[in-house]
């Protein structure tokens, strides 16, 4: 399986894995008849489909009801087959197989191009010196490779396949509201939400607020980051950031790509940069950390505690590497075997490669 926002090459690299691997089907969730054929299926019909085929790859695979019931009948029935499953919604792709296809999966996840990726592809000198570009423009595929057409690349990408699946699932009927929650969620990166803040903003009570949040999560669009805390009286428990998973889209979202240089959040965009980064290095390179923020009631804080293999490393995020900045007492009191990093445009290389 592998899942990932729109546009952000998974077909195309499936294309690229199998195009020179014979006995390969390939098959669009996409298509009218391509879903009529999983209707009312059957391991008969199936095996008559795929032929001599050893490899079936299912390209947009949630569009197909029942989905994972439908893999489930593959795996079973016709263990010699292959299957490649691609989707860029996780709420339709991997919460119905999950179930069915326990110990019969492998799950991976793609995102827009990466810092490390942009490195190993012209250099680390010449990648930093593009961040206030790619903090302003992001790093999805098409925007990258259209220097100059970034804004139109941005907003056709938000007009016509980002909120796609989010809009059809369910049946959203005031996509407006959905808009002015991403707004919302805009202004806010790097700062603690209130659900029942963003509902007042966005005309919206607390339940759908979240249920809004959880479909834009699994589609890949924006993700939550937890406190973090051992019960201290001072900590705060239950507090929630929310990131973007590209910073392009966040400027979309907002209307604003004026230049890094100029502009007030420029401090938010580094976090938000430096957050979704981070997640793609975990990801990719399968490290298994727990990660969060941390705060105090006297607003102390700290943008970012990764937790793992017993050891617990803090991060501050500082966009101007000459401004000063105090780590908290708190924090070196309460956890005093963390280690603490300043990470800034000179030496970001330390945490995302």
């Amino acid at each position: 399986m592998l899942l990932g926002a729109r546009q952000v090459g998974k077909t195309t690299l499936t294309r690229d894995i199998f195009r020179k691997i014979p006995n390969t089907l390939w098959l669009s969730g996409d298509e009218p008849d391509v879903q009529a054929i999983f209707e009312n299926i059957s391991a008969v019909r199936l095996k008559h489909i795929f032929g001599q085929n050893k490899y079936v790859v299912l390209d947009e695979a949630q569009r197909i009801k029942d989905i994972g019931v439908k893999l489930k009948l593959i795996a079973d029935q016709l263990p010699e087959i292959q299957l490649v499953a691609t989707g860029s919604s996780s709420f339709d792709l991997a919460n119905q197989v999950n179930e069915p296809l326990t110990g019969r999966k492998w799950e991976y996840k793609m995102y827009p191009f990466s810092f490390a990726e942009m490195t190993a592809q012209h250099g680390l000198l010449a990648e930093k010196r593009l961040l206030p570009q790619r903090l302003v423009y992001g790093y999805y595929p098409e925007v990258v490779n259209n220097p100059g057409g970034e804004k139109e690349i941005l907003k056709l990408l938000m007009d016509s396949y980002l909120y796609k699946d989010v809009l059809m699932w369910e049946q959203i009927k005031k996509p407006e509201k959905l808009m002015k929650l991403l707004q919302a969620l805009a202004f806010q990166v790097g700062a603690q939400v209130s659900y029942t803040e963003l509902g007042q903003i966005c005309g919206l009570d607390t339940k759908t607020v979240e249920k809004y949040l959880a479909l834009l999560e699994q589609c890949f669009v924006v993700f939550r980051l937890g406190s973090y805390s051992r019960n201290l009286r001072n900590e705060l428990k239950h507090s929630k950031k929310i990131y973007f998973y590209d910073n392009g889209v966040r400027n979309a979202v907002i209307a604003d790509f004026s230049l890094a240089e100029t502009r007030r959040d420029i401090g938010a965009l580094w976090e938000n940069f430096l957050m979704t980064e981070r997640k793609k290095k975990l990801d990719y390179d399968n490290l298994w950390r727990n990660s969060w923020f941390w705060r105090t009631v006297e607003q102390k804080e700290i943008d970012y505690i990764d937790e793992g293999d017993g050891r617990i490393e803090a991060f501050e995020f500082i966009w101007n590497s000459r401004a000063k900045y105090k780590k908290p007492k708190q924090f070196s009191a309460n956890y005093p075997h963390s280690k603490f990093h300043l990470i800034t445009p000179e030496n970001v290389e330390e945490f995302l490669l």
